[in-house]
């Protein structure tokens, strides 16, 4: 299993893999930057003022929430992580017929992918399956990619589900995904 993405989505997917004993390849464009433990939503919000402050004021970018990192350490990830279960490497460049293949020639075996990589689709490692239709997207069935069944796209707004690019509507789409891999996998 393959997990891409090295924000919220990707860091709590690969501790749920993780967890549940899958063998994870978890695949990240830069290391992984944890908030602090304690960082909470009154710390955000205070962070995010302070930013809007200083650049209504003139003062120098103080970076907002971004420059506290980019994953929050709920209690699966804060566990996976001291366990040691979350090791992140660098971005493979391709996909294979069975798995995936970095730039130096190294391959991983896997039976699914799990991209989820944000706001931004990343979508370039994809072009040789020529899986993009004229607008530019993946046609998906769900979260699984219509023409590639190991690939399973999470968070692309209305792509995957309505605002599935949300903490409110990734939910759904995110636990079809998990029961489709199982499914898979089992």
């Amino acid at each position: 299993m393959v997990v891409v993405g090295g924000g919220n989505s990707g860091a709590q997917i690969a501790a749920d893999l993780a967890h549940a004993g899958i063998d994870l390849t978890w695949v990240t464009q830069r290391p992984p930057r944890y908030l602090a433990d304690d960082i909470d939503g009154r710390a955000l919000f205070d962070a995010a003022t302070a930013r809007r402050r200083a650049l209504d004021e003139g003062r120098t970018d103080t970076g907002g929430v971004a420059s506290l990192g980019d994953i929050v350490a709920v209690p699966p990830v804060r566990a996976a992580r001291d366990a040691g279960l979350l090791n992140a490497g660098p971005m493979f460049t391709r996909l294979t017929p069975t798995g995936v293949e970095w730039a130096d020639g190294t391959r991983a075996e896997a039976d699914s992918v799990i991209w989820c990589t944000g706001f931004r689709p990343a979508l370039a490692p994809f072009a040789s399956l020529r899986l993009r239709g004229t607008r530019g997207r993946i046609a998906v069935d769900g979260t699984r990619a219509a023409d590639e069944s190991r690939l399973h796209l999470l968070g692309y707004g209305n792509w995957t589900g309505p605002a599935s690019a949300t903490l409110i509507g990734v939910g759904r789409p995110a636990r079809d995904a998990a029961r489709a891999i199982a499914g898979l996998l089992a």
